[in-house]
């Protein structure tokens, strides 16, 4: 079975970092990593104001439905550092986002040891994070749209990495 593991990097919404949660539980994912300004559960020794701590804490507990203590996760500011510390543990690094280099989801294969990288909910993965991954993925839109939002592709993406051949 894969090693998988899910980055978070400059969301915005509790509410997507609830869900991605609750979704990293449902699918068996490793660790999760909330990176960058994203919100993040209360933590012992939370260094945000308390009453910070606990509004954000209660916004992403409505989505995770409990999963915010059953997933291991962690917080970092510096995606760098997370970045360079898997990279040394042999994970490959993927980015899904649509890009001129990407691979279509389908297409692509994961490793026994893979890292999602999921970025910004508007304007996507930052340059500088894309430029450290190892692969871009990206999800085929058959409609109007441009994209997802960030959950629905996160599921989707981890899905397919869970049970990709």
């Amino acid at each position: 079975m894969r090693n998988l593991l899910l980055i978070a990097h400059n969301l915005r919404s509790c509410h997507n970092v609830g869900s991605l949660l609750r979704t990293a539980d449902g699918l068996g994912i490793s660790k999760v990593y909330l990176t960058g300004y994203t919100p993040y559960p209360a933590i012992k020794n939370d260094p945000r104001l308390p009453h910070v701590a606990q509004k954000l804490h209660k916004q992403i507990q409505k989505t995770a439905l409990g999963a915010e203590q059953t997933v291991d996760w962690t917080h970092s500011e510096d995606i760098d550092v997370i970045l360079a510390e898997l990279k040394s543990k042999n994970f490959e690094i993927i980015a899904l986002e649509q890009a001129k280099n990407s691979t279509q989801i389908d297409r692509w294969i994961p490793s026994s040891h893979t890292a999602l990288v999921l970025g910004r909910e508007t304007e996507g993965i930052e340059r500088e994070v894309l430029m450290q991954c190892d692969k871009t993925i990206e999800i085929p839109m058959f409609g109007e749209k441009e994209s997802f939002n960030v959950v629905q592709a996160g599921a989707m993406a981890l899905f397919y990495s869970r049970f990709a051949k």
